[in-house]
């Protein structure tokens, strides 16, 4: 029996995808649970339009992100922090502070796509990775300065 599975089944296939199943395994596992339709005309035309559907709203997402990307690494942040001697930092530049630095300037980043390769103690120049997308993110230049 030819089936369109509605959500990804470990072993069989992945969203979307149009296979071919024992009648036994369909009616009993895969259809009552709602893990797949049977691959009619009328189902084979509902998941095009939806792909379709799919595809122009990961592209609109994917320009949104690039946008932001752009503007990310033209921006330059500067943020105050307490130091000592030697330029050391009391304590250390987070994710958090650099996603509430970010909000203010009109950036809706969560603190999880933030990646700062080490932690930030030091007076100075940082980069930090902003990841956008799985396969997109931007460099944005921390300056750390001391109050």
């Amino acid at each position: 029996m030819k089936v369109i599975l509605k959500e990804d089944v470990h072993g069989l296939g992945r969203a979307g995808q149009t296979i071919n199943v024992k009648d036994g395994y369909a009616r009993n596992y895969l259809l009552p649970r709602g893990l797949a339709l049977i691959a009619d005309e009328k189902n084979l035309k509902v998941l095009e339009y939806q792909k379709k559907k799919f595809e122009e709203q990961a592209k609109k997402k994917r320009q949104d992100a690039e946008s932001i990307a752009e503007r990310l690494s033209a921006l330059e942040l500067t943020i105050k922090a307490k130091a000592g001697e030697d330029q050391k930092l009391f304590g250390s530049i987070t994710a958090k502070d650099i996603a509430e630095l970010l909000q203010k300037e009109g950036f809706l980043v969560d603190k999880k796509q933030i990646n700062i390769s080490e932690p930030i103690k030091r007076v100075g120049e940082h980069e930090v990775e902003v990841k956008l997308l799985s396969n997109l993110s931007a460099k944005l230049k921390i300056n750390v300065v001391a109050e």
